[in-house]
């Protein structure tokens, strides 16, 4: 009877990852499709307006970090956290521009994202020195010194 659990076990968790890696393939691409279609709809609302302002151009700059992320995540099956902080840092500097472009004057509030961004900014320091000098045992066999093939 034991042999007979061990073996079901085993089928059990062969089934279970197999399902799980499909999640993943259906979630990615449908991931992927969501990023390539508001990246398509942001440029023709552009194209529409006749110009691409500075707030417009930065919203392409997240959809094409997050395409980035999503293809890499695809190749190497790891999701680095530096792609994460390097949208957060555009979406703050949108924010910052959206400001100071609609208010016309920089205020003391604008501080709070740009300080916000050094922190992020500081944080993928830390994380490229982390990950270049402290590489996981798996990353320094594969010859992959800071996570990115």
């Amino acid at each position: 009877m034991s042999n007979l659990n061990y073996k079901l076990q085993k089928l059990a968790d062969r089934i279970g990852c197999e399902l799980v890696y499909w999640f993943h393939m259906i979630a990615l691409f449908a991931i992927g499709g969501a990023i390539v279609w508001s990246a398509i709809h942001s440029f023709i609302g552009m194209m529409g307006k006749g110009a691409a302002s500075i707030d417009d151009i930065l919203l392409l700059f997240i959809y094409l970090e997050l395409g980035a992320m999503v293809g890499l995540y695809f190749s190497t099956k790891r999701m680095p956290v530096t792609f994460l902080l390097y949208i957060v840092i555009t979406a703050l500097t949108r924010v910052m521009v959206g400001y100071v472009s609609t208010h016309h004057t920089p205020e003391l509030i604008v501080l709070y994202p740009a300080g916000a961004i050094l922190i992020l900014t500081l944080a993928v320091l830390v994380l490229k020195y982390a990950s270049h000098n402290y590489p996981t045992k798996r990353l320094a066999e594969e010859g992959k010194i800071d996570g990115v093939p």
